[in-house]
Order: C-alpha cells, then sequence, then structure tokens
C-alpha cells in the first residue's frame, strides 16, 4: 500500500488532497507516524520504506517476487465516486518497486482503479515500462484474466492468476470488458467459479511450472476465514493449483497446508501508511511478514515455508525483535490451529511453518 503517505515521503509525490472522511491531506498520515515514532526526513530514497527486507528481497535464490500492489500509479484521472478512500502513488516514484526487485505486481484489488479507468491505464503502463509483469487487471477482459508468467533459471515459470472479489469492496462495475480496461472481478467464492479458474490455470501449465493463483477478498480486520473461502481454496488445490496467495487483512490470518499445497487465507500488509493509526493494537498490524515458500520442483508440493518477520518504524521495516516474533508465532499457532498448522521461531528469527502434513509426509517416507 505504497500510495496515499508513503507516496508523500518518497522523491515525487502527487498532490496531497484526499477525498476521504479521516483526514484530508496525505501528509497528515505521515504526521501520524511521525507523532509515535520520531520524524522522518523527507524526501526519502526509493529504498527506504523497505528498509531491513531488502537483503531478502534481494536474494538471487528467489524464483520470482509477487506482490500485491493496493494503489493506482497514476498524477492523472478524477477519484471514483462514491468511494471512501483513493490511494495513488505519483508514477515517477515506481522506483520505489523496482528498487524491491518485484516481478509481479497483481492489481486484482480494491484500489486499483481508486483513479478511474484513465488512473488505471497510466498505472499499466507506469509498471510495464519500468519491466514488471502485472496480473488482475488489463486492457480488455481477455488481459485481465490471463496469468503473469515468470521464467525460472533451470527451467519452468511462476504463473500467476490475479482476481479481485467483490467481497473486498471490489465494485462489479470495475470488470474488465471485451474491449475496456478494467479487473478481472470475482463475484462469488463458489464451487463454479473454483472449478473453471482450476480450469483455466490447468490450460496455462506446462511442465515444471508453479501456479500461484491471487485473491483479494474478504474484510480488513479479524481473524475469521468464511467457509466459502475454505471450499474455494480447498477446490483450487485439489484442481492442481500450487500457491493461493490471498490478501485484503491488514493484519496475517491462519495458514494451511491441503493436500500437499499451500493456501494463505490472508497475507496482511507489507508496507502501508497506518503507523499512527490506533483501534487495531490487539492484531499488532506493525508486525509484517514477507512469506518465502520452498517447493519440489517436480511436483509443486511445499516443502517448507519460511516467513521473515519486520516490523514498521518511522514508515520503514525494521528486522523484529525475537520477542515480536515470539508473538507473532503464537498468534499464527492460535489462529491456524483449525487446520492443523502450527509456528514457531527458528533460532536466526524467522518463523517456520509446522502442519501435521510435514509430519504424514515423514512417516510414509519411512522404509518399511
Amino acid at each position: 500500500m505504497i500510495g496515499r503517505g508513503v507516496d508523500e515521503i518518497l522523491p515525487h509525490p502527487c498532490s496531497p488532497e484526499l477525498f476521504e472522511s479521516y483526514l484530508r491531506d496525505a501528509r497528515d498520515y505521515v504526521g501520524l507516524a511521525e507523532e509515535v515514532s520520531g520524524p522522518i526526513r523527507r524526501p526519502v530514497d526509493f529504498e527506504y520504506v523497505w528498509g531491513d527486507a531488502l537483503p531478502a528481497l534481494a536474494d538471487e535464490g528467489c524464483a520470482a517476487r509477487i506482490a500485491n500492489v493496493e494503489t493506482s500509479i497514476t498524477s492523472d484521472g478524477e477519484p471514483w465516486p462514491g468511494k471512501g478512500i483513493h490511494y495513488r502513488m505519483h508514477p515517477d516514484n515506481v522506483p520505489c518497486l523496482t528498487a524491491a526487485r518485484i516481478d509481479v505486481a497483481v492489481l486484482g484489488n480494491n484500489h486499483a482503479l481508486d483513479w478511474g479507468r484513465a488512473g488505471l491505464v497510466e498505472t499499466l503502463e507506469a509498471l510495464h515500462r519500468a519491466g514488471m509483469t502485472t496480473a488482475g487487471v488489463g486492457m480488455t477482459a481477455a488481459q485481465a484474466a490471463a496469468p503473469a508468467c515468470v521464467e525460472v533459471a533451470g527451467g519452468g515459470r511462476v504463473v500467476v492468476f490475479a482476481l479481485g472479489a467483490t467481497c473486498s469492496g471490489v465494485p462489479e462495475s470495475w470488470a474488465a470488458t471485451a474491449d475496456g480496461p478494467g479487473l478481472a472481478v470475482l463475484e462469488r467464492c463458489s464451487l463454479e467459479e473454483a472449478g473453471r479458474l482450476a480450469e483455466r490455470a490447468a490450460r496455462a501449465r506446462r511442465p515444471g511450472d508453479a501456479v500461484v493463483v491471487s485473491l483479494h477478498w474478504g474484510s480488513n480486520w479479524g481473524d475469521e476465514v468464511e467457509p466459502e473461502h475454505v471450499r474455494f481454496a480447498h477446490a483450487l488445490v485439489e484442481g492442481g493449483v500450487d500457491v493461493v496467495y490471498a490478501h485484503s487483512s491488514h493484519h496475517p490470518r491462519a495458514i494451511e497446508v491441503h493436500a500437499g499445497k499451500l493456501v494463505l487465507y490472508g497475507c496482511g500488509d507489507f508496507v502501508n501508511d497506518y503507523e499512527g493509526i490506533g483501534g487495531h493494537e490487539d492484531v499488532r498490524p506493525e508486525l509484517v511478514l514477507a512469506y518465502l515458500p520452498r517447493f519440489d520442483a517436480s511436483t509443486g508440493r511445499l516443502l517448507d515455508l519460511r516467513m521473515l518477520p519486520f516490523r514498521t518504524h518511522r514508515m520503514r521495516l525494521e528486522r523484529a525483535s525475537r520477542d515480536d516474533a515470539a508473538w507473532l508465532a503464537a498468534r499464527l499457532t492460535r489462529v491456524s490451529r483449525r487446520f492443523g498448522t502450527c509456528v514457531t521461531v527458528a533460532e536466526d528469527g524467522a518463523l517456520m511453518l509446522g502442519s501435521t502434513f510435514f509430519v504424514e509426509e515423514r512417516r510414509s517416507s519411512r522404509p518399511a
């Protein structure tokens, strides 16, 4: 969420004018962060917001870096009428994303058209000009539905489909048309829709590919995972999808390993301008995670999941303390218990996923 307050501290901010009930000036979000954490010298450089996360993002062993980019990237357009919040980042601040080496910018979310279809067109132009591929939006419905593909060294690809669900606040009117720009909109999280999506993924798959489905769904706060979301994710996995990568919640939600495949029901934010905004201290949204799954190249089955914990401070990511990591691990274990998963803290401070699936795999692989 690199618009609004984050955009304001970068070298080329948009106009700070906002059209929301809470605040009317994007600089006020920076002020809230400074009230609780101290002054932020502006402008910051393009690497600043990523802070201590940059070494992990620069790891050459990473096959693909996928991020839900939850903002318009435009200095043009008009705010979408009747919408409560409008995010945007100036196109000249796109080096903030390239600094993190983002390969796939997922735009199937409820802020991609905050500045209208003209703003979406400029967003696509800015990202593509910077060398990133996009998923979940397009100049036509066919383009919005098509996956982003990243070639992997040694063969195979990471194939990313993305959809924005109406249950996250995506207007149905944002859907791309046969000849007009917009989103791949998911109107119902039904088994029929999951089946159609799994069939599309199967048609796109080549030998050696890993298929990711990005879903922007559900509410911003709370731990509940909707039953229809569980059924939808299971149907995708059973239909051949390797990773269900879901987001919209501002804090991490439950994690599951289903049939050997990874389901992230809500990844939480990574970068945003919420520092200093109170009301949700019980979930500690300042603690964020980078998810680093590792897969069997031949089967797509999950081998392990490392999660790197960071803390937002002065709108910059700092490595989380051992105590913060332990708090986050305990919370994730509590909300994921129903799915047979738990989270522990490794010696290096990373979080590690444990699952009944891994236990069963080890038992089945023992010699008779």
